[in-house]
């Protein structure tokens, strides 16, 4: 998996292109828990992700508590319509802020 990131308005915007899983769910989470401690308000762009495990919902759910905790938040945005069936079918749709999710 490949990650971009830009800052803007003080939100570090990270673009992930590629799945989201237990090879690289791992690698992720440094990147994600420096953008949290420096920025506090992170956006991830799923519109790169065809997949996501359970231990990326694992990376996803720690991020968002880490988040919080700081002040901040953490959304997602052009989620696909199969992530976003995965994120109902666990509860994650209800914890997570999500938004510009795809409906198929």
């Amino acid at each position: 998996m490949k990650t971009t990131k830009t800052v803007s308005d003080g939100v570090c915007v990270i673009s992930l292109d590629g799945r989201l899983d237990t090879v690289t769910a791992p690698q992720f989470q440094p990147e994600l828990d420096a953008a949290i401690v420096e920025h506090k308000n992170v956006t991830l762009d799923f519109s790169g992700v065809p997949y996501v495990s359970s231990a990326g919902l694992r990376i996803l759910l720690a991020g968002h508590k880490r988040a919080a905790a700081a002040g901040g938040f953490m959304k997602l945005v052009h989620v696909s319509g199969e992530i976003m069936e995965v994120f109902e079918m666990t509860g994650f749709a209800d914890i997570l802020e999500i938004e510009d999710h795809k409906r198929q």
